[in-house]
């Protein structure tokens, strides 16, 4: 097998990861991790020979930016204290609880080495996070703090990790040239992040067309990226901002098309790219063997009480954060998301897993130091992050689906439907309203008006059928029954029109073109 083949495994794999965890309650990137491991231990299956530094570039700035397309910047900002904790503040004490314990433990490793492997193992994932917590059910404030978590603690460890290697490699450290560098980094990051934004939504506005506006923004992710990195910046940070920027201000509510299309393209490359980076998770087995060779009883005790340091640290920092979170809970902050009971913690504690992140950091230790010397410790190093990956990763995320079943953790139906509720209200009033205005400028009928009326009336009952009145919600429910059963016969007629029209396409002298034409003119038709 080679490179290109395996590619396409782990492709397959994603697509099939999908319904088989549905069907059997387990998160895909768990399963996908799984076979990267399986497919590691085949001896046909080649080790996976992606430059360490093309990792994170390739992988991170698609799976950043659909992340950010399911939340928003507003509630980035109601939840700026509970993220500061977990994201900063977390990963700067996982970082140091880390390297004083393997300090403690591995002969010969320096201190800037631990710190290295502190900052590599910090970050929990948050695709992994995201897409784990998103198919249990959980109360929507875990969902949003863990991604905000996520999205921002990657930030922090990279940028720790840069600091640790390079002492590490040259032997010195100057806690002020780190601490500018810090915020050099982020604010390189973040003009990079508006700049590009602004040129991409403007750019979309020229454009036009739906196709090129989606091609586009599978682009400025990486343009976003890379130019970041370029100039000594975040480029995790600057993904970031760009992705808040567009989604605050790069859509059009008219823009039906283009928002349904990209709703769909970015579903599917959200489920490719994660399936082959939580393969590529499971692969990197092939470096921890190979580091291994005849050392695994100390390798595997080093790992084990590192997880166990990071686990812990997670449970022991949670505890008083969310205490001080709910005392500083002030009535300005009453959307603020944050774990009402101490079942929700526990689950925000478990869902604390390592994936592509960590993986991606761990490969890119040097070879060698600034004097020519080997990088003190980097199999050991590579070994026990490994396995405090596969362990959070493969361990948390199975058992994560239980616990919450055990806690009787889960999303507030209630509270959601009447959210529904109130912007159903606030869209049927705006649709009687711009109805207004058209009878202030234009002479309706009284038929017209009254029909175009209980249009505005429908529009908001569809969205929550609580708002039709009692005596009137079963003639609702009647109505749409005879709607969904006249919809039921024109889609079984247009696709008896579209059957004749596709069958026309394989005739002596047709020409495709036309046919393809005329067969998304039924198609559109299909999706009224």
């Amino acid at each position: 097998m080679d490179q290109l083949a395996l590619l396409f495994v782990l492709l397959l794999g994603a697509v099939i990861s999908v319904p088989v965890g549905d069907r059997f309650k387990v998160p895909a990137p768990v399963l996908m991790t799984l076979l990267g491991v399986v497919l590691a231990l085949l001896p046909f299956v080649p080790n996976v020979e992606i430059a360490p530094d093309l990792i994170l570039p390739l992988l991170l700035p698609p799976l950043l930016y659909a992340a950010v397309r399911r939340t928003s910047w507003r509630q980035f900002a109601a939840n700026k204290r509970p993220i500061f904790l977990l994201a900063v503040a977390l990963v700067f004490v996982t970082m140091a609880c880390v390297a004083a314990v393997a300090d403690a433990i591995v002969p010969g490793l320096p201190l800037a080495a631990a710190f290295a492997l502190g900052a590599l193992v910090a970050p929990p994932d948050p695709v992994a996070a995201t897409a784990v917590a998103g198919q249990l059910g959980l109360p929507r404030r875990l969902v949003s703090i863990l991604e905000g978590e996520g999205l921002f603690n990657d930030v922090t460890a990279i940028v720790l990790y840069h600091v640790a290697i390079a002492a590490a490699v040259s032997g010195t450290f100057s806690p002020w040239k780190a601490g500018l560098d810090l915020v050099l980094s982020a604010v390189v990051a973040v003009a990079v992040g508006l700049a590009l934004g602004w040129g991409a939504n403007k750019l979309m506005e020229v454009l036009g067309d739906a196709t090129l506006q989606i091609g586009l923004t599978l682009l400025v992710p990486y343009a976003s990226y890379v130019m970041a990195e370029e100039l000594q910046g975040s480029g995790v940070l600057a993904v970031l901002t760009t992705a808040l920027f567009l989604a605050e201000f790069g859509s059009d509510a008219d823009d039906v098309m283009t928002r349904l299309a990209g709703h769909t393209f970015w579903n599917i490359v959200d489920t490719l790219v994660t399936g082959v980076a939580f393969g590529l998770v499971g692969l990197e087995l092939h470096n921890a063997i190979n580091t291994a060779s005849g050392r695994w009883g100390e390798l595997l005790w080093w790992a084990a009480v590192v997880v166990v340091v990071v686990v812990l640290a997670r449970l022991l920092w949670l505890l008083p954060a969310t205490w001080l979170t709910k005392r500083l809970h002030a009535r300005r902050d009453y959307d603020e998301d944050i774990p009402v009971s101490w079942r929700e913690t526990v689950v925000m504690w478990w869902a604390g897993m390592r994936g592509v992140a960590s993986v991606a950091l761990v490969l890119a230790i040097p070879l060698e130091t600034d004097a020519g010397a080997p990088f003190p410790s980097r199999d050991e190093i590579i070994f026990i992050a490994f396995g405090v990956i596969m362990a959070t990763l493969v361990l948390q995320g199975l058992t994560l689906p239980w616990l919450v079943r055990l806690l009787g953790v889960k999303a507030d139906e209630d509270k959601e439907k009447e959210f529904a509720k109130a912007l159903a209200v606030r869209a049927a009033k705006a649709a009687k309203q711009r109805l207004r205005e058209i009878e202030d400028g234009e002479e309706l009928s009284e038929e017209l008006s009254e029909q175009m009326l209980r249009r505005a009336y429908e529009i908001g009952v569809r969205i929550s059928p609580e708002l039709a009145e009692d005596e009137r919600r079963e003639a609702y429910r009647e109505g749409a029954r005879r709607v969904k059963r006249v919809r039921r016969i024109q889609q079984e007629m247009l696709s008896a029109a579209r059957h004749e029209v596709l069958a026309a396409r394989s005739e002596p002298g047709a020409d495709p073109e036309v046919v393809d034409r005329v067969l998304r003119h039924l198609d559109v038709r299909s999706l009224r």
